[in-house]
Parts: structure tokens; sequence; C-alpha cells
């Protein structure tokens, strides 16, 4: 994996508070599960950085190998990892992904 990749990638986690790792964008998702992903963070009214893995497959691979998670998408909070499509629509039906944007100072328009 290419050094310059993952550095890229670091830098992408670590500059915006909210990253999201998708195939398409968040204004034309390429797949069911980066569609519902953002769709979460539409309806809290998130503002996050989307990121197309479909454009670069070393962008593709490297996200992979950066969190050694093999899925996309992959949403990232203040730095943190924080999981796929399932494990973010569970915690957004338990309140639980809103604590976190609550927690990390990350601003939304849904109260938690």
């Amino acid at each position: 994996m290419s050094e310059d990749v993952q550095s890229w990638i670091k830098d992408q986690v670590t500059t915006n508070d909210v990253v999201l790792f998708m195939k398409g964008t968040k204004e034309f998702p390429q797949c069911g599960f980066s569609g519902r992903v953002s769709q979460i963070l539409n309806f809290l009214g998130v503002s996050y950085q989307d990121i197309n893995v479909l454009i670069d497959d070393g962008i593709r691979d490297g996200i992979k190998a950066y969190t050694n998670w093999p899925t996309i998408p992959q949403l990232y909070v203040k730095g943190e990892f924080i999981g796929g499509a399932d494990i973010v629509s569970e915690m957004f039906q338990s309140g639980e992904l809103q604590k976190v944007f609550a927690d990390k100072g990350v601003p939304t328009s849904k109260a938690a």
C-alpha cells in the first residue's frame, strides 16, 4: 500500500470533523449502504466531507487497509473510525450516534 495514499487518508480523517468514505457522493450515492449513511448524516444536518472511493482504486483499497475494515462506507468523526453502514444505522436508531456528535462538539440540526 502506498505511503502517499495512507498519508492522504490520514490527513483527510484528521483535518475534517466528519468524513464519509463512500461509493459515489453525498449528492449521488452509488450504493445503498453509502446512501443510507449519507441520508442519516443529512437528516441530522451534519456537515461532512464525502470521499468517493470509486474514483481511485488506491483510495478504495487504502481506506480498507487504514482501519483494517473490509467494507465501504466508512464514517470518521474527529479522527475516530465510527463504523460502516450497519453500525452507523444502529447507532443512529439508538441515539448513540447523535451523542457521539454532541460529545465531540460536531454541530447537528437535530437534538440528540
